[in-house]
């Protein structure tokens, strides 16, 4: 599909911009002048800027000029979390809650207040966890589908954390990852960090285009692949029985390292076996309790082949030394009572109900996700910008994600991924119809 030059020419200013190559404050040319350097027509610069002014990235003052606005995070943000109205309802992020969490939480603290353990808390701790931590966390694989012995646990702090040590123990500057096009934004920011070359693989609604990725395979020399087989984020699928053997054939045949992400894994029932039990031998998995229990638990776990176990505990004793024993005593204890199956169970069914909201309220528009998902992918029509209906709905006080930070090409989708999970259902409701209606309002243009 041919973009229109205009456009090309706001995603390379917009680029320019949040980069930082065009600091707060930079005064850009004036419309006659960009229509001149461009050789474009002067109605057609005016559409540029005010196209990158509905993306909330410049501002014009009568008089004066077209400037760069200022994109800082407030006090509190994250360094790349943009900056959004207080009162805002966030579908950007997933931090998913029932009823009684908090109890529990208070319940679990009281306990362990009590332990006769408690002393032990205040010392290190072993790099990759206790022994009866990890044997809790492999009695909780099995439920998922995954045998192994404690010994090819560790424990981490979340799974970025997992993510991060298994990279670092694996992978050198340079390596190329085979990812998805469209993938998890932490493993960018990771990749980035570390210096490892992303190779984008074309993706299908289904799952990646494994004949793509043979292809890549072949072209380029590929250490590793990261993908989500089970509740892929941000378009939900669980691949099929059938695509999980063709993937680890082909990882064989390439000798790949298999970096399965399960964060999402919980809420998606009666799916085939993760790669990991199909490749052992080359998969690591990593998931954690951030999204079936608290993100702010910071309890993570993987399972690695046995000859990668070692290189991992010394990565996490180089980043963290351990996970904090306080949260992590408590994580274990709900894993052996039961406490998180429970937990799972009743966010499998919040979930469900979210989802059935979001396809009542955003009936006539195109949403991919799956049905016990906790976000959707919302792509846009041909003519839609995603930045000007997400500066749009900004001003509708919701915040939302474009495809710009998942997306691992440098021809970004315009979608939207939406979260369900941190809103009040009735709330959901309200927010989801007025972003039809943006959205729909948008194609009009």
């Amino acid at each position: 599909m041919r973009i229109p030059r205009y456009k090309r020419l706001v995603d390379a200013l917009a680029a320019d911009i949040r980069s930082g190559r065009r600091p707060v404050g930079t005064r850009l040319p004036t419309h006659r002048e960009l229509a001149a350097r461009e050789g474009i027509a002067l109605v057609t610069a005016s559409r540029v800027y005010a196209e990158l002014a509905a993306m909330g990235l410049v501002s014009g003052e009568q008089g004066r000029g077209t400037f760069v606005r200022d994109l800082a995070p407030r006090p509190g943000q994250g360094v790349d979390e943009q900056s959004v109205a207080a009162d805002a309802v966030d579908l950007r992020f997933n931090y998913p809650s029932v009823p009684g969490q908090a109890d529990l939480l208070r319940q679990g603290l009281r306990e362990l207040a009590t332990a006769g353990e408690l002393d032990s808390y205040l010392h290190y701790q072993p790099h990759g966890g206790r022994a009866k931590d990890r044997a809790a966390v492999a009695g909780h694989l099995r439920r998922r589908g995954l045998r192994v012995p404690a010994d090819r646990v560790l424990l981490v702090s979340g799974a970025q954390h997992g993510l991060a040590v298994t990279a670092m123990a694996a992978l050198q500057h340079g390596d190329v990852v085979a990812v998805d096009a469209l993938t998890y934004p932490g493993f960018r920011v990771l990749a980035q960090t570390l210096g490892l070359e992303l190779a984008a693989v074309p993706v299908t609604r289904s799952g990646p285009d494994l004949g793509a990725l043979q292809q890549l395979c072949a072209q380029r020399p590929v250490r590793a692949i990261y993908t989500m087989p089970t509740l892929h984020n941000p378009l939900g699928w669980v691949l099929s029985r059938t695509t999980r053997d063709r993937l680890v054939a082909l990882a064989r045949r390439h000798d790949l390292l298999i970096i399965e992400d399960a964060a999402y894994a919980y809420l998606a029932q009666d799916c085939p076996p993760p790669l990991a039990a199909l490749a052992p031998e080359r998969t690591v998995y990593v998931s954690s309790l951030s999204k079936s229990v608290a993100t702010g638990l910071r309890v993570g776990f993987l399972a690695a082949p046995p000859e990668r176990v070692a290189a991992i505990e010394r990565a996490v004793r180089a980043t963290t030394w351990h996970t904090p024993p306080l949260t992590t005593e408590l994580a274990c204890r709900w894993l052996a009572e039961g406490t998180v199956d429970r937990l799972e169970a009743e966010k499998r069914a919040d979930a469900k109900a979210r989802q059935a909201i979001a396809r009542e309220a955003l009936a006539g528009l195109t949403v991919l996700g799956h049905p016990a998902s906790y976000f959707l992918w919302l792509p846009l029509v041909e003519s839609a910008r995603a930045d000007r209906i997400a500066a749009s709905l900004a001003r509708h006080h919701i915040s939302v994600s474009t495809a710009e930070q998942f997306a691992a090409t440098t021809v970004v989708p315009q979608a939207l991924r939406l979260a369900l999970g941190s809103v009040e259902p009735a709330e959901l409701r309200r927010t989801l119809h007025t972003l039809r209606q943006v959205v729909e309002a948008d194609a009009l243009r």
